[in-house]
């Protein structure tokens, strides 16, 4: 994957550093308010969406409410306002990347920018794995242990953050690949010692499940299992990029032949 073509500005005086980055946020935000505009038309739509999971699974007859009174207009606002920042991510890791690109080295470049590609996919991956797996299964739990003459009636608002939240760790979860490919790679730990802690991995996999979720198993479950997933293929990934810059240092000493070894010894023979 080739990377942008960033020019080098590592004599650059700091004003203009701090000029540089006043620009690349102004274009992040720019970003950022031109998807909002676009999407604001469509903001109860994309709510609905938001809560048909939960709405398909509720007894008939009950319905979603608003307790607050600018719940109906700040909750749908909330939603399409953080959608816009999802999708301006790749806006926004261009720029961060633009910005510290000059001063990094060639090999850094050539692993830092399809380390950000991935990052942006494996989040998306991780809100879809949200909505379509996580979903259907939390509130069906949570619908099932209602207790008998109780009615479900939920709140928008605390609907809305109860989403966000799942959705945000399963996209944070998803990175696992991405942070233990980078440890490897910056010669922090090896893939053997990774492999080696794998039990204390899964228990803490467990834990951040329990820590980012709401309290039922189900929801813990479900992040915990696709971390420790994840993890192994972040091993699996790192040790092939480990054997390939391997093979890469090997390259660049290559062996001494038999011939040059008896040419070097003449020589020396000769000198004495």
């Amino acid at each position: 994957m080739t990377t942008p073509n960033i020019p080098s500005g590592k004599d650059m005086p700091f004003v203009q550093h701090l000029l540089e980055l006043r620009d690349r946020l102004l274009k992040i935000i720019l970003a950022i308010v031109l998807i909002l505009l676009v999407l604001m038309p469509f903001a109860s739509d994309l709510f609905g969406l938001l809560a048909k999971p939960l709405l398909e699974l509720m007894p008939e007859g009950t319905d979603m409410i608003a307790i607050d009174v600018a719940s109906p207009f700040f909750t749908p606002f909330k939603l399409t306002l953080v959608l816009s920042i999802f999708l301006a991510m790749p806006v926004i890791l261009y720029h961060l990347w633009a910005f510290v690109a000059p001063g990094l080295y060639q090999h850094e470049k050539s692993l830092i920018f399809p380390l950000l590609t991935s990052s942006t996919l494996l989040f998306y991956l991780g809100m879809m794995f949200a909505y379509y797996v996580v979903f259907p299964l939390v509130f069906g739990f949570m619908i099932g242990i209602t207790p008998d003459g109780v009615e479900m009636m939920t709140d928008i608002s605390r609907y809305l953050d109860f989403v966000l939240k799942l959705i945000f760790a399963f996209g944070i979860a998803f990175q696992v690949p991405i942070v233990t490919i980078v440890l490897v790679r910056m010669d922090i730990v090896s893939t053997d010692s990774l492999a080696n802690k794998r039990p204390y991995i899964i228990v803490s996999a467990f834990v951040i499940g329990m820590l980012m979720t709401p309290p039922d198993m189900i929801s813990q479950t479900l992040l915990a299992v696709p971390i420790w997933l994840l993890f192994e293929l972040g091993l699996f990934l790192a040790r092939m990029t480990q054997a390939k810059k391997t093979k890469e240092d090997k390259s660049d000493y290559p062996l001494v032949t038999r011939e040059e070894i008896d040419r070097i010894e003449d020589e020396n023979k000769n000198n004495d």
